[in-house]
């Protein structure tokens, strides 16, 4: 079947039709353009001169001159504070009625990123291209998208404010604001994804699930994993297609899926489509486009402007902090094979926001990317520059060689005398040697990484692991308050969650 979402159109069509052109650089351009003449009368584009910026010859440069970059503590106690108060116009049009809130997977407090109607048909309208661009896919089987889908996320039943505004998680939000054409397939239902309680939850969807056909599953391969693992011990069966024959594919995406595989495998009767997106509560970013491809297209036309910051030391301090003035680079500058990190600005009102995460560009022609980890989820304490991106890579040539399922896991930077050390913490379940599995990851690792092999002769001294229940993983999410949903368990522990991480090893509290 002909790839339909490569198909190119001459501008001079597109143009007729209203389709954005084909030049990436334009697409963006476009798209800053539109948000800056949105935004042009609120609080934050009369103080940075929007106006001047659109009559500008070079907008984008004249973007990054006038405008600041922002992580979340400066966006928000400078301009989305006030919109908590019910300020209208503060960095987009009207009042914000929705708050997605988010803690990433390091932050001990909730984050209250603002979510706009604008935003929300964003989203749905890359959600309907997404489905589009699956029917290039040869071995998809269509007939499962004919069935119903179960989503795993958030509850729908939302926090009020005083100001009038409801909060929760995204995926929660976007399930409450699904389109009537959903209803039909959506599962598990309004009144069982209104349920806040994730354990009551998954038992709801587990008795249920008999009564269901689906043919595809969308959320976090944890979560999923754990549900069909429900399932499957529930009704006494080999496999999860035995109670629903037409399950043809996954939708997943926001952490690396090599790690789960094998345990996915295990529970399938038959093969499926593991098909990745990549949606933060920022903004719907991209998904894959094409069957083969190694990563995801990045969406250009959709009110979303990128930038990308080169995560080096140039930009970035030793901690994951950004300088002030960092040398951001438009969608035209980047190169393939580099880190960078990612800068938003959106129809939501995030203003050169840094998200958090990392990337790197497989696929120039297709502005196609995979998610390398986070700015702040990396290990350099003597300068081994190791990413969460060599750290998985790392757990799946070991579980392909071993013939292992290791699917969560962290790492810890510690003294080690007057040196340092890492410290493994791995959920296997399969029988495996402690030790040769720490020799296979190290001796993996120094493959993947020259810096880290020229440390680990140096002052990066020992590596430790150790091998703890899944029950163990899950149980310290859900002291957190960060158990299903979204949320993810953080493949480096730094900071106040490093020392929640200790004491709840040591005595089962946080």
């Amino acid at each position: 079947m002909a790839n339909i979402i490569d198909i190119k159109i001459p501008n001079a069509i597109a143009s007729a039709l209203r389709l954005p052109k084909s030049d990436p650089r334009s697409q963006q351009i476009r798209v800053l353009k539109k948000l800056l003449r949105k935004a042009r009368f609120t609080s934050f584009g009369q103080q940075y001169r929007f106006d001047d910026i659109l009559f500008s010859n070079h907008v984008g440069k004249k973007f990054q001159e006038l405008v600041p970059v922002h992580d979340y503590n400066k966006i928000y106690n400078e301009w989305w504070k006030k919109t908590l108060e019910g300020v209208p116009d503060v960095a987009w049009p009207g009042k914000i009625k929705y708050y997605a809130l988010s803690s990433g997977t390091s932050e001990s407090t909730s984050k209250y990123i603002p979510v706009t109607r604008e935003m929300l048909r964003s989203n749905t309208i890359n959600y309907v291209k997404q489905l589009i661009s699956l029917f290039s896919y040869e071995s998809l089987p269509y007939n499962a998208m004919t069935k119903g889908f179960l989503m795993l996320g958030g509850t729908t039943d939302l926090k009020k404010g005083k100001a009038g505004w409801y909060a929760g998680d995204l995926s929660g939000i976007l399930a409450k604001k699904r389109p009537f054409w959903f209803q039909t397939f959506y599962k598990p239902g309004g009144r069982i994804a209104a349920m806040n309680d994730w354990n009551e939850k998954l038992n709801e969807i587990v008795d249920h699930a008999k009564e269901w056909d689906i043919g595809y599953i969308v959320g976090v391969p944890a979560w999923c994993q754990m549900c069909m693992e429900m399932v499957i011990e529930h009704y006494k069966i080999k496999n999860i297609h035995e109670i629903w024959p037409n399950l043809g594919f996954f939708v997943h995406g926001g952490v690396a899926f090599e790690p789960y595989k094998k345990g996915f495998e295990k529970l399938l009767g038959k093969p499926i489509v593991y098909i990745e997106n990549y949606l933060s509560s920022e903004g719907f970013i991209g998904y894959k486009t094409r069957e083969q491809a190694k990563g995801m297209k990045l969406i250009l036309d959709n009110n979303i402007f990128f930038e990308f910051v080169p995560f080096d030391d140039k930009n970035f301090d030793h901690d994951g902090n950004m300088i002030a003035k960092p040398d951001a680079k438009m969608i035209h500058e980047v190169e393939k094979g580099k880190e960078y990190a990612l800068l938003m600005s959106t129809n939501s009102g995030a203003w050169r926001y840094i998200i958090g995460d990392t990337i790197k560009f497989v696929d120039l022609e297709h502005n196609e990317v995979v998610i390398t980890g986070r700015t702040k989820h990396y290990l350099s304490l003597t300068g081994e520059h190791l990413s969460v991106e060599n750290m998985t890579k790392a757990i799946e040539l070991v579980s392909e060689e071993l013939n292992i399922c290791i699917p969560e896991f962290t790492v810890v930077g510690m003294p080690y005398g007057t040196f340092f050390a890492h410290k493994w913490y791995i959920v296997c379940n399969d029988n495996c040697d402690t030790n040769l599995l720490k020799n296979k990851i190290d001796h993996n690792l120094r493959i993947l990484n020259d810096d880290y092999a020229t440390e680990r002769d140096s002052a990066l001294k020992e590596i430790f692991l150790e091998k703890l229940p899944e029950e163990k993983f899950m149980k310290f999410m859900e002291l957190k308050g960060k158990l299903g949903s979204q949320h993810k368990f953080p493949r480096v522990m730094k900071g106040k969650m490093l020392e929640d991480w200790d004491k709840f090893l040591e005595s089962g509290t946080v």
